[in-house]
């Protein structure tokens, strides 16, 4: 046994182990060949001891001289290590994320908090590095000031991850539409408010009467709201969604349990809340003989049965311009959309005027390239262009309740780029509405 021990407390068998570690973790996974400039400093921790004779004696001959130091000192030390650790692991392991809308509901409840891994799909390196620790894009105690800055920016990079993103997956992601924001109103999607006001006043003073009116920012990818949502479709998959129903490459979804829909309630007399709170039903409006609810079918037909209730339909949307791509004649709807291919890297497609719509975003903005159309010629960074092969993988995400969130219906693909991990489990859930933690929810999987 001391024969062990002293084998490990050996300069040289320390600094291996450690440069063992640090080679794995922070130089093969990252991919950054840079980071074997760690090595030195590893040495001189274990070896040279250069630091310690040149700064670290100094410092402990300080803490000996002078209590307040060595208090300061101490404190500045513990939270120092502390920031570095919870930094690393809040980039390479996982994050927590609550559930701030009713977007996912019945599946995820609003006050949910959730473990959210990057290792499942293999964590994103920063875009922007340099950043204020432990807080997203903006900086404590303010609703303006932004928490990173741009002096350096690094391209897109995942680590390996234990797989793919699957069908059915909960998936945290920085919203795709959050690129240009409004300041002063940033609960809005910048692209729907500049639509209403083209189609007032025309492009060009819509455009500029929004720029009177608001500060307009952009975001890295990394410092854009996080969503969550349901990846219903992978790249290289045709989806249409027909009366509601998701069908994937011709096939519906396998059912998810929580799904919710808007459903049309007639009634002979008021429906109470407790009659609601029964059924779990948490958003609704009426007027006490008509009621709009979001519900799943199960409590659809549980209401149906009660009393004082003469019938219970399914709301269905009319086709119009609010869903992606937002062509010029209204086509689609939120129930009966599509059929749409979800791009896939390295496949190519015929690029035309007529499906340009639903691509070009994809190619201007997540792909960077400069695109112009001229009758019924397209141009790609000043070249005709007939066809185009995609650089990413992309995903069509949609929330569980179906009739009340904001998704890839309304926006569009999700770009790999903008993934962030996979939602794992609730670790807690609070009940904002009625008060306390839900205990039933705590350490559920999130399904």
């Amino acid at each position: 046994m001391e024969k062990i021990k002293a084998f490990f407390r050996n300069k040289w068998v320390g600094f291996t182990l450690a440069s063992l570690l640090y080679i794995l973790w922070f130089v093969v996974w990252t991919g950054n060949l840079w980071m074997l400039l760690g090595l030195v400093v590893i040495y001189d921790l274990y070896i040279s001891k250069f630091i310690y004779r040149y700064i670290g004696r100094y410092n402990e001959a300080l803490c000996e001289r002078s209590s307040l130091y060595r208090t300061i000192y101490e404190w500045v030390n513990a939270i120092v290590f502390a920031t570095v650790v919870a930094s690393l692991v809040h980039l390479f392991i996982f994050q927590m994320y609550v559930i701030p809308t009713s977007s996912m509901e019945h599946s995820l409840l609003v006050g949910d908090y959730l473990y959210v891994s990057k290792v499942t799909y293999g964590p994103k390196m920063p875009n922007t590095p340099v950043a204020f620790p432990f807080v997203h894009h903006t900086m404590p105690f303010s609703q303006t000031k932004k928490s990173f800055s741009e002096c350096i920016k690094w391209p897109y990079h995942r680590l390996k991850g234990l797989r793919e993103i699957e069908r059915g997956d909960v998936v945290v992601f920085n919203f795709p539409a959050g690129d240009t924001v409004l300041l002063e109103n940033q609960a809005v999607t910048y692209y729907d408010v500049v639509r209403s006001y083209e189609q007032a006043l025309g492009a060009t003073e819509g455009r500029k009467k929004l720029a009177e009116e608001y500060t307009i920012i952009s975001r890295p990818v990394d410092k854009r709201e996080n969503y969550i949502k349901r990846c219903v479709a992978i790249a290289g998959d045709t989806l249409q969604i027909v009366d509601g129903r998701v069908l994937i490459n011709g096939e519906e979804q396998t059912p998810i349990e929580g799904v919710q829909f808007t459903y049309v309630v007639q009634t002979s007399s008021p429906l109470s809340a407790q009659a609601m709170n029964r059924l779990g039903i948490t958003e609704f409006s009426g007027n006490g003989s008509v009621y709009y609810l979001f519900t799943t079918a199960d409590r659809a037909e549980k209401l149906a049965a009660t009393q004082n209730v003469i019938s219970v339909r399914r709301y269905r949307h009319s086709p119009n311009a609010e869903v992606f791509p937002q062509w010029n004649e209204v086509r689609w709807s939120q129930d009966d959309y599509g059929p749409i291919w979800i791009p896939k890297q390295g496949a190519t497609i015929a690029l035309t005027v007529e499906n340009l719509p639903l691509y070009r975003r994809i190619i201007e903005v997540y792909e960077g390239h400069s695109l112009e159309v001229k009758g019924e010629e397209i141009l790609i960074d000043g070249a005709p262009a007939t066809e185009y092969t995609f650089a990413m993988d992309y995903y069509w995400m949609m929330g569980d309740n179906r009739h009340n969130s904001a998704d890839s219906r309304f926006w569009g693909f999700v770009p790999e780029d903008h993934i962030v991990g996979k939602a794992s489990f609730i670790w807690l859930s609070l009940d904002k509405t009625n008060g306390g933690v839900r205990w039933d929810r705590l350490f559920n999987k999130v399904k």
